[in-house]
């Protein structure tokens, strides 16, 4: 089966295999694990946060991060279609007492004065206040899109003005990095707490990391041994996540180039499901509304085909390019799908 649902489906190579099994490891729960302590330092410097955690999910750092910049009752803004909204299962609300407002984006792109339209901060004693902000950089169901540099900035000057904290969900960036060429540390100087996930297009197995100052920091990591994710001989995951940072972002490119190739074949028979100027990354999204099938019409076809992508409900259908994809897997998909969305929209 050729596998576009989700770039985290990616296995382990050998060589990553090897790093696993040559890791030093130690407890994490006592701090005692070298190869994780490294690897926090590492990517710490690599954003230019003073510290890091590891923990098993994106979504767990995403929570630990809100966590630490929304008291209970209190307010977090984001886009209405972002991870940390609609794929992590009320996690704020349930863990912490989070409140969520969220504004809608083009493709889930930010425009600063919107979202600051909305914000409420110092709302005094019988209002919710405002007290942060999520981004998701780059955007998932946006469709992969890359947050515009600018836009990312004046909302780090806006808030910064008004007292009210920014997180970045940046389960992507490293794909935003390589399309742009802006650094992971420009992108991580705009918000107060950052999450990174090395189990997408990096490919190790599992694993995440939320970056800030110290101090927050150490709140975080009393938060993630109380929602039960203390680990402990855990550098053999670290040191998967090691080999990727040293050998897997460049390859990212390609990912990229592959996902526009499936977009540009598809808008080429049907320009009313795929907009190619905003297939920035790995991910293609394609709006189905108006064709005679639904999503997971096309998606069972798909599968019978020997092509396993995702329906999101009954008129989008998402695939994902990743490193364990060919090019001969992408020409495949040419030969598919573009024609079962010709037969949908023509119908």
């Amino acid at each position: 089966m050729i596998d576009l649902r989700s770039d985290t489906v990616t296995k382990p190579n050998d060589a990553m295999r090897a790093a696993i099994a040559a890791a030093p490891v130690g407890d994490d729960v006592y701090a005692d694990d070298p190869t994780v302590n490294a690897l926090e330092e590492r990517v710490s410097a690599l954003f230019g946060k003073e510290a890091g955690v590891f923990t098993p999910t994106g979504s767990l750092s995403n929570q630990l991060g809100i966590r630490t910049l929304v008291k209970p009752g209190e307010e977090l803004l984001t886009e209405t279609f972002a991870h940390i909204v609609r794929a992590e299962l009320g996690a704020g609300a349930a863990f912490s007492g989070i409140t969520t407002r969220t504004w809608e984006g083009d493709h889930g792109l930010l425009v600063a004065d919107d979202v600051m339209s909305i914000a409420r901060p110092d709302s005094g004693p019988y209002l919710v206040s405002t007290t942060a902000i999520a981004v998701e950089n780059t955007h998932n169901f946006g469709g992969g899109t890359v947050q515009p540099i600018d836009e990312i900035r004046k909302l780090r000057k806006l808030t910064h003005d008004v007292g009210i904290a920014t997180h970045l969900d940046g389960a992507r960036i490293w794909n935003a990095h390589v399309a742009t060429g802006i650094s992971f540390n420009d992108y991580a100087d705009n918000f107060d707490t950052v999450s990174v996930c090395f189990s997408k297009g990096l490919g190790a197995p599992i694993g995440s990391m939320l970056l800030s100052t110290k101090d927050r920091v150490a709140e975080a990591r009393i938060w993630r041994k109380r929602y039960g994710a203390g680990m402990r001989q855990v550098g053999i995951l670290a040191a998967a996540i090691n080999y990727a940072l040293d050998n897997n972002i460049p390859s990212l490119a390609d990912d990229h180039r592959r996902a526009r190739e499936i977009a540009a074949a598809c808008a080429s028979v049907a320009p009313l499901a795929v907009d190619l100027k905003y297939v920035h990354t790995n991910i293609v999204v394609l709006e189905l509304q108006g064709s005679s099938k639904t999503a997971p019409q096309i998606n069972s076809e798909l599968k019978d085909a020997g092509i396993l992508a995702s329906a999101l409900g009954p008129h989008t259908l998402r695939l994902v390019t990743h490193r364990d994809l060919t090019d001969d897997d992408i020409s495949k998909t040419n030969s598919v799908l573009p024609a079962l969305l010709q037969s949908a929209f023509k119908s």
